[in-house]
């Protein structure tokens, strides 16, 4: 009689996560808390305008200069980071040299390193007067105070985020399949972008869009290297706490909200093609 209970269909199973159901609430009370609330707040914030005033904010030239701004040199940095982070990615793991230790320990810097100290140093090398900036001077070239000092900060910050992401696929990556292409009398470059790629494309989306959501939501470095010139070099955070120390709370959120709005959508894209990328892998 035991045996045959045992043996039935609606027995509950246990849990693989001792303590489940406690972890699973605990895990939604601090998302809730922490993330969903804050969230929440803001899109009332912004409800309590009324679309005309709230539709009036974020199309004003200044506000839609900064969000394009923002936005254009966050997508710019990512997919840099996207392609110099993946090449970083494979020397640190396919290659044995001198110092690959500390050039791997020196990625994380930009994780450690304060933001605004970053700003000041990248600011000091790249105006006219500093070491890499009066190399590019003669050449008609600006960087610090104009658009391009803003990419090269984001770069900056955002690339460790696509090493991290791509070096562990790397590193698990077997062998045997390139071995099996090359005798097969595959070239190297057909190995890379027929047998490697497709496997590691995932991971370098996903790290495309840790570097690009930093990018979006950097502040600290960014205010030193832009000069923070309204419709020129003026990003859309700074914007937002131009807005919150003029007391226009308002405003702030409304473009705080409109930023979170256009960021979701794109992260939802950048998701899609992840996910996209791992089924064509799964069924090569």
């Amino acid at each position: 009689m035991s045996a045959t209970i045992s043996r039935l269909p609606f027995k509950p199973q246990p849990s693989v996560i001792p303590g489940f159901g406690i972890t699973l609430g605990l895990t939604l009370f601090w998302l809730t808390l922490i993330v969903l609330i804050p969230l929440v707040s803001l899109f009332l914030k912004s409800a309590s305008l009324g679309w005309p005033s709230f539709w009036e904010i974020i199309t004003a030239p200044r506000v839609l200069l900064a969000l394009r701004l923002s936005f254009s040199t966050s997508f710019i940095a990512a997919a840099v980071n996207g392609i110099f982070g993946l090449l970083v990615a494979w020397v640190l793991v396919r290659y044995e040299f001198p110092g690959r230790r500390l050039v791997d320990a020196l990625i994380d810097i930009p994780f450690a390193l304060p933001t605004a100290i970053a700003g000041i140093a990248l600011t000091t090398l790249w105006a006219q007067s500093g070491w890499l900036g009066a190399l590019v001077a003669p050449l008609g070239i600006e960087v610090a105070f104009k658009p391009l000092g803003i990419v090269i900060a984001l770069i900056f910050v955002g690339l460790p985020f696509v090493v991290r992401t791509v070096q562990p696929v790397l590193q698990d990556f077997n062998k045997e399949v390139e071995e099996a292409a090359e005798s097969l009398g595959a070239r190297p470059w057909q190995i890379f972008f027929n047998v490697i790629l497709p496997s590691i494309m995932p991971a370098a989306l996903a790290g495309f869009a840790l570097a690009f959501a930093r990018a979006l939501g950097e502040y600290g470095s960014v205010i030193f290297i832009a000069g923070n010139l309204p419709m020129v070099s003026e990003i859309a955070p700074l914007l937002i706490v131009i807005k919150l120390e003029e007391f226009s709370y308002p405003e702030a959120t409304a473009i705080a909200a409109a930023m979170l709005v256009i960021s979701f959508i794109l992260l939802l894209i950048i998701n899609a093609l992840q996910r996209w990328a791992e089924r064509r892998e799964r069924r090569r």
